[in-house]
């Protein structure tokens, strides 16, 4: 456990690997705050940019996620709040659809904006921030 105010970085070879000046995650007083991301699985690789699928894309972030609080010692079930942006609000139930079966009741806090535009024109990108 680190001491009360320390702020400890979190990275996961569960989740999509970085190529920008940020962390992964951040360990502070009993929280994790998660940076957002993207459908880019662990190895690289882009899922469902390509063919504009918005719920392959959304299984892979929620998957990059849970693994991420998994290696930072939580779970989806410690979520708190969660910030989703996508490209298109006409996703929004298909989005939701994927969503629903990630978060155990009770659901976390939620906002969802339309945004113009993502990081490698994906349909969605998903932060949060859970307890540890």
């Amino acid at each position: 456990m680190s001491a009360p105010g320390e702020k400890i970085a979190v990275s996961s070879t569960k989740t999509a690997p970085i190529g920008a000046p940020y962390s992964q995650a951040i360990k502070f007083n009993g929280l994790i705050f998660l940076s957002g991301t993207c459908p880019v699985d662990p190895q690289g690789n882009h899922v469902g940019i390509k063919e504009k699928d918005v719920q392959a894309q959304t299984h892979q972030v929620l998957k990059n996620i849970s693994g991420l609080l998994e290696d930072a010692g939580s779970s989806m079930a410690k979520v708190l709040k969660v910030n989703v942006f996508i490209k298109n609000m006409e996703d929004f139930k298909a989005i939701n659809e994927v969503y629903a079966t990630y978060f155990p009741d009770p659901k976390p806090t939620r906002t969802c904006v339309e945004v113009a535009r993502l990081p490698l024109d994906c349909l969605v990108e998903i932060e949060c921030i859970a307890a540890q």
